[in-house]
């Protein structure tokens, strides 16, 4: 029977390396300094998830760790609905607000309603909503002698309160997307102080109508820490924004951007605002409404294109922005755009575009700002690996932030954790609460190009963006 045996070790041992390499992302040991910075931060390797793989080619990866696990992504699934839309949408895609009318025009009079109808787009801020009033003026529409009516229906109505993903309801993030989304929902609040007067002064952009802003608030001499606390802001009546408290003199001239505590009415106060302010007269009111088949087309006022507006979605992470997008998916035939309806495009979209082998993400609303969406490090590889060859591709890289140097990866130079990477890696970031992630392509010092892709689960998530850090800095060694 001893005869056997070393046959019988022999064939262990084969069995046992062939599972090795059947389980590289179970047996691959972390790289050191990603080792050392999850320690640091108290984060278990089991809490992680990462992938370095060549951008092109069939190569096996460099590193893969917990790569199959379906995890939280954070931000970083914007990536999906961004190279979704470049595909099926095309980077010359733009969204239109149309212009109607159910009367005649003469004379630079309208004898009967405007009509607004939004079509979906995700940047119509301020400097374009002065363009686009002033070019219907040039068509001859000066004065309306019935209603401005704002028609939301692109998309169909996100019932859904602004405080209930983590009780910001005043942060921007969390505005809800719109078929006709005005400025992001936001006021941007500045605060300028003049000692002479002991005041600061406050400015407020966009204008409103019927909302009255405190001019001043009073200064005092204290640290300029919890600044926004300070002041004390009362924003319970949506006619009015108050100032309980002080401003510090030390903070200098600051803004604060705010989301409007009454979002339903935001877009009606603005436009009217700005219709009037920019020469316009009207006799009726702003209201909320649809737009009769019979009203009469005037003119268009189209987007920029998606090429240029995913790099605000990407670069600096501008979650109804990436919402807009993804419901415009879902949006075709006439039918209003639904979270539903773009899950369903994307679910037939995937495995022909991306490959049947990995799953299709879960997704709530295409932004990340979820705590129901999920996907693996393997199919955020797989995607980015498919998208560098992509036609358009190279859109979709140019929309990351490149690291250290601008959007939400500058933070990396100040870290100065990944010297190496500095401008050498495009990056989407992403970040809740139990949440650190990263994904995009770094270049090596040879010149190749690498999809990289690391995300952590953990109440420490936080504390282990070094970590990723380390993990660009590896990439790009290619150590």
């Amino acid at each position: 029977m001893a005869i056997f045996t070393p046959i019988k070790a022999a064939l262990t041992a084969l069995a046992c390396s062939t599972l090795l390499l059947a389980l590289p992302s179970q047996a691959q040991r972390l790289p050191p300094d990603i080792a050392t910075a999850l320690a640091r931060a108290k984060v278990p390797a089991d809490a992680v998830s990462l992938l370095v793989q060549a951008a092109d080619g069939n190569a096996r990866p460099r590193l893969s760790h917990r790569a199959e696990v379906s995890v939280n992504p954070a931000s970083v699934m914007k990536l999906v609905t961004t190279f979704a839309a470049l595909d099926l949408l095309g980077p010359d895609y733009t969204w239109k607000t149309r212009f109607y009318a159910d009367g005649p025009v003469r004379d630079g009079v309208l004898y009967g309603n405007l009509y607004i109808r939004g079509g979906g787009d995700p940047k119509l801020v301020l400097e374009r909503i002065t363009a686009m009033f002033q070019a219907l003026q040039a068509r001859g529409v000066q004065k309306v002698r019935g209603d401005i009516v704002l028609d939301h229906g692109f998309f169909e109505p996100v019932a859904r309160d602004p405080a209930a993903f983590d009780g910001q309801a005043l942060s921007p993030y969390n505005a809800t997307p719109d078929g006709l989304l005005v400025n992001f929902k936001s006021l941007i609040l500045g605060f300028t102080p003049e000692p002479g007067s002991r005041t600061a002064q406050v400015r407020s952009e966009p204008p409103m109508a019927g909302v009255a802003i405190d001019a001043q608030v009073p200064l005092d001499s204290q640290a300029c820490g919890d600044w926004r606390g300070g002041l004390q802001a009362d924003f319970s009546d949506p006619n009015q924004v108050r100032f309980l408290g002080s401003y510090p003199v030390r903070c200098g001239e600051r803004s604060w951007p705010v989301a409007y505590s009454d979002p339903a009415s935001f877009a009606r106060r603005v436009l009217q605002a700005m219709y009037l302010g920019a020469g316009g007269a009207l006799d009726g009111m702003v209201r909320d409404g649809r737009t009769p088949a019979t009203a009469e087309w005037l003119m268009d006022a189209p987007s920029q294109p998606l090429g240029e507006l995913i790099a605000d979605v990407n670069k600096f992470s501008n979650n109804v922005m990436a919402q807009q997008v993804f419901l415009t998916l879902g949006a075709h035939d006439g039918q209003p755009g639904s979270f539903a309806a773009s899950r369903a495009v994307i679910a037939a979209w995937w495995p022909r575009a991306i490959g049947s082998e990995v799953s299709v993400p879960t997704l709530e609303n295409g932004s990340g700002l979820s705590r129901d969406e999920r996907t693996s490090a393997r199919a955020l590889g797989q995607l980015l690996r498919r998208a560098a060859s992509h036609p358009n591709g190279a859109v979709l890289a140019q929309s990351l932030s490149i690291a250290g140097v601008d959007g939400t990866t500058l933070r990396m130079r100040d870290r100065g954790l990944a010297p190496e990477a500095m401008g050498r890696a495009q990056l989407k970031t992403g970040t809740l609460d139990g949440v650190a992630s990263v994904a995009g392509y770094a270049t090596g010092r040879s010149g190749k190009r690498y999809v990289v892709v690391g995300i952590v689960n953990h109440a420490n998530a936080a504390a282990a963006r070094p970590a990723l850090d380390a993990l660009i800095e590896w990439a790009v060694k290619e150590e």
